[in-house]
């Protein structure tokens, strides 16, 4: 009965085979003609291997968990940002770049093997019901929580409805229980502030559906805050990156013409070239981007854009380099497949592809205290990735990312700074070196200007 199960399930696979070539069209068929042999022998060769897997291994296997890991190994061999997603992780893409999600509203992590609060979003039922940082969620519901993406799945839920929250807090001997109603949470992409009067701070943690509009309203706040803006530090520190057409509004909010961006595939449909548009409301002031190796892919656009445009100056520590263009394709199961169609280029025609956006001021990151010790970046790069590409198809050697899509978790944590995105302090950016630099930088210029030198 096994072998005759066996026999069903290979005759199914080398169905589904079939299938899909012919379904690819007349072009691939052609593209393989001379080489259909090879191509054919090693389909059954795949086909061997599961069916002896399913006949011979230790422990009873599920086919199609086997081919999705299969397809899985396959995509992720080309390059470490394309993937299968598998449907919750693919909802969770949507979710980070729409911009809105429903829950209790807050960030967290996982520390010491507790998931942690970062921070409550503000004005949120977490916020709201006196959740702090640093509280540890113990149970969701009267269940155990141990990971991040269970505690996620089960704080997260339709609007209206209850959850409630155990935490322990440090200094406190008993748990603490919140009872929350879940709302729609709004991603804040941008947070922003007045540095000093005519000076403005704008920090932009990924791009998301409303991170332009997000900017927008809050760079006329700043222009309208008591006198003509006079300099703008754009923050884009561990911006893990986002929605492409977000990267290139942004850096058109700050350009009036001249080319933002090109893209180049092996097709003519994923060749582009992205270039600036006249504003409505000219900003001439000076910027300053700051950047470390935390900034991939969308950020790395705006940075790559600015700096050859002569539009900004930038400061901080080399970006991560992630060069490459990825698309998600929704697959009929509800799953993902993110696959890389192209790499960009900054308009001098520069692939950071592995290399990353070199500043033009090098300043590493510190907190301006005498107790506490300059923070030096050790972080993973693109060009640490196994499987990275090349600046340039074919290159060979040592060259040191969009972009639709964000590093991975792994990723993000492995290159993150001891300053997170939550509320915005005035304290906390006046002990930031770079962006008290940055200050410095604009207010110094502005002097120069008056002094009509």
């Amino acid at each position: 009965m096994t072998r005759k199960k066996n026999r069903q399930v290979r005759l199914w696979l080398l169905m589904v085979v079939a299938v899909v070539i012919w379904t690819l069209g007349t072009g691939f068929m052609r593209s393989i003609a001379a080489d259909d042999e090879a191509l054919y022998e090693s389909l059954k060769i795949f086909s061997d291997v599961i069916e002896l897997v399913q006949r011979e291994y230790v422990d009873e296997v599920d086919s199609h968990e086997l081919i999705q890991k299969a397809i899985q190994g396959m995509v992720q061999s080309l390059d470490p940002h394309s993937s299968l997603l598998p449907k919750e992780a693919f909802e969770d893409l949507q979710i980070d770049t729409k911009g809105k999600f429903t829950g209790i509203g807050i960030h967290i992590t996982l520390q010491d093997g507790f998931v942690t609060v970062i921070s409550p979003i503000e004005d949120t039922p977490a916020y709201r019901a006196g959740i702090e940082a640093g509280d540890r969620i113990v149970k969701v519901d009267g269940e155990r929580v141990n990971d991040l993406r269970g505690a996620v799945n089960m704080m997260r839920g339709p609007k209206g409805t209850k959850v409630v929250i155990t935490v322990m807090r440090e200094g406190v001997k008993k748990p603490i229980t919140f009872d929350l109603v879940r709302d729609v949470i709004p991603v804040q992409s941008v947070k922003y502030l007045p540095l000093k009067s005519g000076y403005g701070y704008a920090r932009v943690s990924n791009f998301t559906g409303n991170t332009t509009q997000d900017l927008e309203a809050a760079l006329e706040k700043l222009e309208l805050d008591g006198q003509t803006l006079k300099g703008l530090v754009l923050d884009l520190r561990n911006n893990g990156g986002g929605l492409l057409n977000q990267a290139i509004q942004v850096s058109d909010l700050f350009l009036e013409s001249g080319q933002i961006l090109s893209i180049k595939g092996r097709y003519k449909k994923n060749t582009k070239i992205y270039s600036a548009t006249i504003s409505g409301t000219p900003r001439d002031y000076p910027v300053i981007v700051l950047i470390n190796g935390g900034s991939a892919s969308a950020s790395e656009i705006v940075a790559g854009a600015l700096q050859d445009q002569k539009r900004a100056l930038i400061l901080g520590t080399p970006s991560f380099g992630k060069g490459s263009v990825q698309t998600v394709e929704t697959l009929r199961d509800g799953s993902g497949l993110k696959l890389t169609i192209a790499r960009y280029y900054t308009p001098s025609g520069r692939s950071i592809q592995a290399k990353g956006i070199e500043p033009d001021i090098f300043l590493k990151f510190r907190r301006l205290d005498p107790d506490e010790l300059t923070v030096d970046e050790n972080l993973l790069k693109e060009k640490d990735l196994e499987n990275h590409l090349e600046a340039e198809p074919g290159a060979e050697g040592d060259t040191g990312s969009e972009s639709e899509d964000a590093p991975s978790e792994k990723e993000r944590r492995m290159r993150e700074m001891d300053f997170r995105v939550g509320p915005l302090r005035l304290e906390a950016l006046q002990s930031d070196n770079q962006v008290m630099r940055a200050l410095e930088i604009l207010v110094g210029y502005d002097i120069f200007q008056s002094l009509n030198l």
